[in-house]
């Protein structure tokens, strides 16, 4: 058993490795830049070591600093959470040369996969479908354009390294394709210290679908169902769901991906928690993205509808522990939703809103989970992601998981700053949303056709 974890990461995902923590009776330790001294995650924890000024490059991308932290205060293990180190394999191989535990895929396993391009090869090696695309990395615009030409547009543009809709483009002509392949490179170097992109086909209207995994150290893997991420702004998720609407219907299309998932983590014996990310076109194919070597933010729904704690189930495995479960043993219960709360200004471009709350009420009641550092008086600095809570609705069915989200949305009362609880109401008053007939252009299409509506009701 550990007997004490640092938590690399802050905000809400900090909270809530500490809480599971808590449960195991592990102690914690924060680590936190200077701007984030009154941070929730840092009040939590039973030590608090700051590594640094407010950048994360100087701070929670440090990994000598984390490591040094980590040293001071003994501990046993690293939980990266999401984001920042959680999937850099060179992290990763410093903990295990330090005899400290990393909570999560170990540098083997974050290697096998590489990055994108890798992950691509090993999906096909697994007998799983991808993209038509680039033979690698596309490094000159010369490149580029004759990709483009041969798979046809559109295209995407993405990075080799990159994640949260970072350092990806799309492309439906040459003129965007040259525009779109330096933006994304120079944002992929910002982001994440690697320009490195790739090209592939853009499936319009998509559906993006992903498979919650687990593997142990013993060579058990199992998948615990299927979340759809296909609400979408900028590329980056803001409402997910589980099970899919677009399973309801289909049954062996989601025994099917299932299936698949767990061939391409086998083909890489993975270990700990990870996501396998699909997309599906309009007629039912569906295409191998990625997989995220990581807890993913949207882990909660899953936790609701199978009664699994992920995080405690990380933890578990990191110690060796075996899975409890079976792929057989794993079952569902009703429908859980899930809104990211962003500090962000839905009507202008979801621009961020730092600052500071000045009033912090939120909702409960049945069937709703709160996850969030935020309360009132706390400054939301302009340093970070821009998420600030997620809200999680369950039901016996998706009907009441959207009603409980209605409900627990309009309760939520959070002054000082914007964020997108107005628009997410419109959400799930959409009658395409509450069909389930959507796909990852649903937002842009929302804002076009109905934003007059939409702002006047917020």
């Amino acid at each position: 058993m550990f007997e004490k974890i640092l938590v690399a990461n802050r905000g809400e995902i900090a909270v809530r490795i500490m809480r599971a923590c808590r449960e195991l009776d592990i102690r914690t330790v924060a680590v936190y830049s200077e701007v984030d001294a009154n941070s929730m995650h840092v009040q939590m924890a039973d030590e608090a070591i700051c590594i640094g000024p407010a950048p994360s490059n100087e701070s929670y991308l440090k990994r000598d600093r984390i490591i040094g932290a980590a040293e001071i205060a003994d501990v046993d293990a690293i939980h990266p959470g999401y984001g920042f180190l959680s999937e850099d394999a060179r992290f990763a191989e410093v903990c295990e040369s330090c005899n400290i535990a990393f909570i999560g895929p170990g540098s083997t396993v974050m290697n096998a996969f590489g990055d994108k391009q890798t992950s691509r090869e090993l999906a096909e090696r697994a007998g799983v479908a991808v993209p038509p695309g680039s033979d690698g990395m596309v490094d000159d615009e010369a490149t580029a354009r004759r990709v483009a030409k041969e798979i046809g547009y559109p295209v995407m543009i993405k990075a080799v390294a990159g994640g949260g809709g970072r350092g990806l483009r799309v492309a439906h002509n040459e003129v965007s394709l040259l525009k779109g392949y330096h933006t994304a490179r120079s944002e992929a170097e910002v982001a994440f210290g690697n320009s490195g992109v790739y090209i592939e086909k853009f499936i319009e209207n998509p559906r993006h679908i992903e498979f919650q995994i687990l593997g142990d150290t013993q060579g058990n893997i199992i998948h615990l169902g299927e979340r759809d991420c296909s609400i979408q702004r900028r590329n980056q998720k803001l409402i997910e769901e589980t099970p899919s609407p677009l399973m309801a219907d289909l049954p062996e299309l989601r025994k099917e991906m299932g299936e698949a998932a767990l061939r391409i983590c086998r083909e890489a014996r993975y270990v700990n928690a990870g996501t396998v990310e699909f997309v599906t076109d309009p007629k039912g194919n569906y295409y191998f993205l990625e997989v995220n070597k990581r807890i993913q933010v949207e882990h909660p729904i899953t936790e609701e509808v199978t009664g699994v704690d992920l995080v405690k189930q990380q933890i578990l495995i990191a110690m060796g522990e075996p899975l409890r479960l079976t792929q057989d043993e794993v079952t569902f219960s009703g429908h859980a939703i899930e809104c990211r709360i962003n500090a962000e200004n839905p009507f202008a471009d979801f621009a961020p809103s730092p600052g500071r709350v000045k009033m912090y009420y939120a909702p409960g009641g049945r069937g709703v989970r709160i996850d969030s550092h935020v309360y009132a008086g706390y400054t939301i600095p302009p340093t970070y992601d821009s998420m600030i809570a997620k809200l999680i609705t369950t039901g016996k069915d998706r009907r009441e998981a959207i009603a409980r989200m209605s409900r627990a949305l309009g309760e939520y009362m959070i002054t000082g700053v914007k964020t997108t609880i107005p628009f997410e109401q419109a959400v799930m008053r959409d009658p395409n949303f509450r069909r389930g007939k959507y796909a990852t252009n649903f937002i842009e299409n929302l804002l076009a056709n109905r934003r007059e509506m939409i702002e006047r009701d917020a």
